[in-house]
């Protein structure tokens, strides 16, 4: 700290130690404690942090070397949070549990369930599916997944092609011809849920299409190809994830692009999704908007003004966080400046393009006294060790060429991809956050 601000800190603690005393005198409270209290909530933060994770924190199961380091500066010295701090990635193979646990161990910093939000972790506001039967896709404990958010009626992808043997045919070892004996009890899937991209996509790809096709009864040949479609909700539409490769990964929504693809090749309509869900989707931050405020209430922050969005993608996480910014500061202004076809997690209505006013249709998080919880500002942190890097044209911010990696449903905003700030790296990020902020 300079002298200089050791001498404004100095006489701020002056004034109020003035104002205090004569309050003092009406209320009778002993000095030390108010000064004490009032000291306190100067110190307290009123921003909070939402981290990517691949890219960010890990490259694969790598930690990058700068990420201790910043950990380090959010912590105390017995190792609590002094900040807001919420992990939000766009992975969907594990529970939150596991993945709170794994960051633990990278980070060595007791990271808790609640500051984690995987892709899927909203689904838990869609009540109206959970007790649908829903075909889930994706990696890892699936079935679990989906039953800790709250469905009741779950038929993996697995269980569905044994169920169906003839189904599944491009694998020539996995060919099974023996029908099932319980084919004509399977009950009727009511909805989809893309998890995650899957192993084996040419099986997923084509037991999908089939449910698509025969309006959740795999097992009859439609007369006619329905539209619309069952309910699909998709969580993660990265493109590209960054790992130890030196380039980025196939992403989910690699996978959802052959899915879009076929489904349209097969029937000639569009493929159309109830919700998309994860980063860049304002659903996403919504939620986590929620979870930071639980966090800041755990630490004794009564309002966090703004969200740091730190992460390595300006596709996702950039784009993610300076929409949810927009729509802040819709909110705020309470007028849009003008509408923009959003089209993200909305509802099923395929008659209109959906704008940043739908949300106001989506499932929200409320506090006890049933008003939403919203922070004041989201601003966006580009760290360059990721899928972005000052040497890498391979996403359109930076890039010599314009490249569009985000889903097909989100608008070509080349101004959202945009980051506020660029860092090279998670350590210099919180650095910056830190003198932003001026807390120290």
């Amino acid at each position: 700290m300079t002298t200089t601000t050791v001498r404004l800190v100095s006489s701020s603690l002056c004034r109020l130690q003035k104002n205090v005393a004569s309050i003092q005198k009406l209320a009778n409270i002993p000095l030390a404690r108010c000064l004490s209290t009032l000291t306190e909530e100067i110190d307290k933060p009123k921003f909070g942090i939402l981290f990517d994770i691949d890219g960010v924190i890990v490259r694969g199961k790598q930690v990058l070397p700068s990420a201790k380091k910043a950990f380090k500066l959010l912590t105390d010295e017995s190792g609590k949070f002094r900040v807001p701090v919420l992990f939000v990635t766009n992975a969907g193979n594990m529970l939150r549990q596991g993945k709170a646990k794994q960051l633990s161990k990278w980070l060595d910093v007791q990271v808790e369930p609640e500051q984690v939000v995987m892709s899927h972790s909203p689904l838990k506001m869609f009540h109206q599916f959970h007790h649908k039967h829903v075909l889930v896709s994706g990696q890892g404990p699936v079935l679990e997944i989906a039953k800790n958010l709250g469905f009741t009626k779950i038929t993996t992808i697995e269980t569905l092609r044994q169920t169906f043997p003839m189904l599944d045919m491009v694998d020539h070892h996995r060919r099974h011809v023996a029908p099932c004996a319980f084919e004509k009890y399977f009950p009727k899937i009511e909805a989809v849920i893309l998890f995650g991209e899957p192993v084996r996509w040419e099986t997923n790809l084509q037991l999908i299409i089939d449910v698509l096709l025969s309006n959740g009864m795999p097992n009859r040949s439609p007369k006619d190809i329905p539209y619309p479609h069952l309910p699909i909700l998709a969580c993660n539409m990265d493109l590209f994830w960054m790992s130890e490769a030196c380039t980025p990964r196939f992403g989910h929504g690699c996978f959802m692009h052959c899915l879009e693809c076929l489904y349209q090749k097969v029937s000639g309509k569009e493929l159309r999704y109830t919700a998309l869900i994860g980063k860049p989707s304002e659903i996403t931050y919504q939620h986590s908007d929620y979870l930071l405020s639980l966090q800041a209430h755990h630490i004794g922050v009564n309002k966090v003004k703004t969200i740091y969005c730190i992460g390595d993608n300006p596709e996702t996480d950039i784009y993610g966080g300076n929409l949810y910014n927009r729509y802040l500061k819709s909110l705020s202004s309470k007028q849009l400046d003008e509408k923009k076809i959003v089209q993200v997690a909305g509802m099923p209505d395929y008659s209109r393009d959906y704008t940043t006013e739908s949300m106001d249709e989506l499932p929200k998080e409320l506090n006890a006294d049933g008003d939403m919880i919203m922070t004041d500002e989201s601003i966006s942190i580009l760290v360059c060790t990721g899928v972005y890097t000052t040497e890498s044209d391979l996403v359109s911010y930076g890039g010599k060429e314009i490249s569009n990696h985000n889903h097909r449903d989100f608008v070509l905003d080349s101004k959202l991809k945009e980051p506020t700030y660029i860092t090279q790296n998670v350590l210099e990020a919180v650095r910056l956050v830190y003198k932003l902020e001026k807390f120290h």
